[in-house]
């Protein structure tokens, strides 16, 4: 039998002894925390705007949520879904739901009454953790048919002061009668309940990803999934003692809670919170703040180098900038530098594999390939295997394309509820991405595309099926087929083709606008082109993969 070619891991030869050497990360980020109250108490966790929590503020009001959580009725195990933007909110209410034995499920705010019900419902979330406004919009609604049964509401101008209108410009609502005050409640003091101390097998997340089929499905990030990748992080960066961590990329993504939350809690560090993406606001956060560490999508940092009062100033703090999520063209990243100074380094990962499980190191920078012009997304981790196998599951050589496959401490141990689907994709524990990539006999891992019909726009996943299901609802649509199409902002973006009903009249601008209104705002079809019919199989199965040739 011939040797495999990845059992050797090449890229541990380009990694640092210090890269290399193992980490005994705590059982937990409540553990974290405690280690962090107990080593500085006093030093800011939470920047937000003018406000700032301490570690020993941030550990007090976490315990109250738990207290209070506990106190309605929430049992070890019972899952809490957060709706939240990135705000103290947000890392109170998390690290509140772990302290009371709970399952944290994050939920992305963008996402519409339908979408978050299907969560609520699979998760069978007994308790909603979600701005005011959310819940007085929709999600009351949304709540009244699933297991809900505790509900906290916050408004995230609580704690800052300045009410920033560029992201802050919102009015304060009365306190909703069927809901309890988060801030409210976590002033009130208590202690979190005794004996709920998350261990490292429990389940952390629930993390919904529509994964490698329509129906989203929650990957179950366990405490020592989050811990490994957020230590690995702390100790692989390079960043000073007390790090200061900018929150490019939302909390309620693995990335930013693992890359950013996770990893600064680890650090016993800084993070620094803006609410939501403001090119504007983000900048003068960098100025007012000097973080060391931000990781966030291609599109964030276009954005800001579209600003023209963006300067070089505004990057001088930086010690590493990391994109992950979307693909990075080369072109950017050298643009980037020769404008601003800093190298973005890229990363490559999935919910599946909590965030990272391939990254540049901050000593190294990523090479091209000739042949292609891609980009490496870097090198795997000194704990995990990458392989590339063809169809049949075997292993192929260096340079020859295959799907990816990971093996890892980081590896989650399947989806909730869907022993089909985990077996599937995790056979013997192995991440089956779905993701087709090469890698170099130095161990540099490239990405080229996707093995299914996953879109990837400004790095969020968009199951094409979904919006085609949608589409499908419209009364002037006979035949509907969604792909994804390059887009130079987004990386990519999401194309809808239409045949229509037998004298019905509708155009590809309403039928966007229909979309718009019941999906998150980076599914909705950008582009619609409307066909006499759409090409399709001896079998009438629609060809999708001619369309996106077209």
């Amino acid at each position: 039998m011939t040797a495999s070619p990845y059992a050797a891991r090449p890229w541990l030869a380009l990694l640092t002894e210090a890269q290399r050497a193992p980490v005994e990360p705590a059982d937990s980020l409540v553990h974290a925390l405690s280690d962090a109250v107990a080593e500085a108490p006093d030093r800011t966790f939470l920047a937000y705007f003018d406000a700032r929590l301490s570690y020993r503020e941030a550990d007090e009001l976490s315990d109250a949520v738990a207290a209070h959580l506990a106190a309605r009725g929430l049992e070890r195990g019972d899952r809490v879904a957060v709706v939240l933007q990135n705000s103290p909110h947000f890392v109170l209410a998390v690290l509140g739901a772990w302290k009371a034995g709970a399952t944290v499920v994050p939920v992305n705010p963008m996402y519409k009454s339908g979408e978050v019900a299907h969560v609520l419902r699979d998760g069978e979330v007994a308790a909603l953790i979600c701005s005011d406004r959310a819940w007085e919009a929709y999600l009351r609604e949304t709540a009244a048919d699933s297991p809900v049964r505790i509900v906290l509401t916050a408004c995230e101008r609580d704690f800052q002061t300045r009410d920033d209108p560029r992201v802050l410009g919102f009015e304060r609502l009365p306190q909703a009668p069927d809901a309890d005050d988060l801030v409210a409640v976590a002033r009130q003091g208590g202690r979190a309940p005794e004996g709920r101390a998350p261990r490292p097998d429990e389940i952390a997340l629930i993390s919904y990803t529509s994964g490698t089929s329509g129906t989203p499905k929650g990957a179950t990030n366990t405490h020592a999934n989050v811990m490994h990748n957020a230590e690995r992080q702390a100790t692989g960066l390079g960043l000073p003692e007390a790090p200061v961590y900018y929150a490019l990329a939302p909390l309620f993504h693995i990335t930013g809670m693992v890359c950013q939350f996770g990893a600064c809690l680890s650090s016993a560090g800084t993070l620094v919170l803006t609410y939501r993406f403001e090119a504007g606001a983000v900048l003068d956060a960098f100025a007012e703040h000097r973080p060391h560490y931000t990781v966030g999508p291609s599109t964030a940092y276009m954005a800001l180098a579209a600003r023209p009062d963006a300067t070089r100033e505004h990057f001088a703090s930086f010690v590493n900038l990391s994109s992950g999520g979307a693909p990075v063209p080369p072109a950017l990243v050298e643009a980037f530098r020769e404008r601003f100074g800093p190298y973005i380094r890229v990363g490559y990962g999935l919910t599946e594999c909590t965030a990272p499980c391939a990254s540049v190191p901050p000593h190294l920078e990523a090479p091209v390939d000739p042949v292609s012009g891609t980009l490496s997304v870097g090198l795997p981790g000194a704990d995990t295997v990458v392989r590339i196998l063809d169809e049949q599951g075997a292993e192929v050589p260096f340079g020859q394309h295959g799907e990816i496959v990971v093996r890892g401490p980081q590896v989650v141990p399947g989806y909730w509820r869907r022993p089909d689907a985990t077996a599937e994709t995790f056979p013997d524990g192995e991440l089956r991405t779905g993701d087709i990539g090469f890698m170099d006999e130095r161990g540099w891992l490239y990405v080229v595309d996707r093995k299914k019909d996953m879109i990837n726009a400004s790095g969020f996943k968009v199951w094409p099926r979904e919006v085609e299901d949608v589409l499908y609802t419209h009364p002037a649509v006979r035949e509907a087929a969604v792909v994804g199409v390059p887009d130079g902002y987004r990386g990519e973006t999401v194309k809808a083709y239409i045949s229509l009903r037998p004298g019905a009249e509708t155009d590809p601008d309403e039928l966007a606008a229909y979309c718009k209104e019941r999906l998150a705002a980076y599914k909705y079809p950008r582009q619609v082109e409307i066909l006499p019919d759409l090409p399709k199989t001896a079998s009438g199965k629609i060809l999708r993969r001619e369309l996106r040739s077209r």
